[in-house]
């Protein structure tokens, strides 16, 4: 059996039970008149079951790629944000059965979306590991560090719906500006997606040389047109654009050129959106949050940083740390990785701390919460793909 096409046909299906679960919790949403019968929609128990048969679906895919490649599927870029994805299905599905909110599968569905999608961008081959990934602790570090990012990342979702539903988005505002930000945000992660699939498609190739921080010489392919060009670079390929600058050794000029074309696509997105519905976009999701209870928002973000934070701690530093010993015989080093999740780690103790000490609820925590998924993001985005470290096999 192939289990390589096995796992990619999963998957597809996963995404594909996603999108759909996705319209039938907007019409739990939309079509419901009361609390009761918006908790007890029967749109939104069709939606909860075509949800399980995705998550079923993508956990088949999981196991098949990991049949397929002899190792856990969580060393690159691909397999983690899958991973990722999947984890964060599985805590709404969770939290699901035990607050029977259809608003909240309504806008974490879609985030998983966007995250396959996302993640279906980079190389989806299975390759060898790397020395350093040889080892039970990776698989354990990972996995665990994936799984508390799902369930804060769920404390973001409540955040989200929380803060759509109660700011005042008729008036200028701070905080009608900062909730368009994470909207635009969004839309640069779709733009992403977007230039990456029009250049694929075009078939555009660059190669380079260039020499790593280490002083080695290596090769490259562009497959946008190079904005950046690598440390000490030269252009192999003829006739393809040349690099506007060149970047240092600790930088990735592929990714940043990747990011700035997503950049460049986003904001363009962006504009067609604004232009075509006249109002900002999250005026546009308003109508889909109004019958969530923002108590009920309040206390699932609040209970899934609770639940998620220890478990954040255990993955990406104790059995990080653990990992590190093993395969570099040190257990800190500072490596950017290493720092981001430290800082992740100090952000999500200071927000049960405001919480807990200074009685930040309602607005500022929801605030927190989504600030706390802007720095998950970053982290898997920049921190792994632009700055240069050990981490960048990722």
């Amino acid at each position: 059996m192939d289990y390589s096409a096995l796992s990619a046909n999963l998957l597809l299906v996963s995404f594909i039970a996603y999108l759909v679960g996705t319209f039938f919790f907007g019409g739990a949403v939309k079509g419901s008149k009361t609390e009761k019968t918006y908790k007890d929609s029967m749109w939104g128990k069709i939606g909860i079951v075509v949800t399980i048969i995705g998550f079923v679906s993508q956990l088949g895919y999981f196991i098949t790629r990991w049949i397929a490649s002899g190792h856990a599927p969580v060393s690159n870029m691909f397999e983690f944000t899958t991973a990722f994805s999947m984890m964060l299905v599985g805590s709404f599905i969770l939290i699901f059965f035990i607050y029977k909110t259809p608003s909240l599968g309504l806008f974490a569905l879609p985030i998983a979306i966007v995250i396959i999608a996302y993640a279906s961008m980079f190389p989806r081959e299975i390759t060898p590991l790397i020395p350093a990934l040889k080892s039970y602790w990776l698989t354990v570090h990972v996995i665990t560090a994936a799984l508390g990012e799902s369930i804060l990342a769920i404390s973001a979702v409540a955040g989200l719906i929380y803060l759509v539903k109660n700011v005042d988005l008729t008036k200028k505002s701070k905080e009608r500006f900062w909730l368009e930000a994470v909207m635009f945000t969004v839309v640069l992660v779709l733009g992403f997606v977007l230039s990456s699939t029009a250049f694929s498609i075009a078939g555009y190739e660059s190669e380079f040389t260039y020499v790593d921080k280490n002083g080695k010489s290596l090769e490259i392919t562009y497959n946008m047109p190079a904005l950046f060009g690598m440390n000490d670079y030269e252009q192999v390929t003829a006739e393809t654009m040349k690099p506007w600058a060149e970047m240092p050794a600790i930088v990735n000029a592929k990714t940043l050129t990747t990011f700035v074309w997503s950049l460049f696509t986003g904001i363009i997105l962006y504009i067609l959106i604004r232009l075509i519905f006249r109002r900002p976009i999250a005026a546009l999701l308003q109508p889909f949050a109004k019958k969530a209870n923002s108590q009920l928002m309040d206390e699932i973000g609040y209970r899934s940083v609770l639940i998620g934070f220890p478990v954040f701690t255990l993955g990406a530093l104790i059995f990080a740390m653990i990992w590190a010993h093993e395969a570099w015989s040190r257990m800190w080093g500072w490596d950017p990785k290493e720092v981001w999740a430290l800082i992740t780690w100090l952000f999500y103790a200071a927000f049960l701390h405001l919480r807990l000490s200074q009685g930040w609820e309602g607005k500022k925590s929801a605030w927190l919460a989504v600030a706390g998924f802007v720095i998950i993001m970053f982290n898997l985005v920049a921190v792994n793909l632009i700055i240069a470290g050990l981490h960048s096999y990722a």
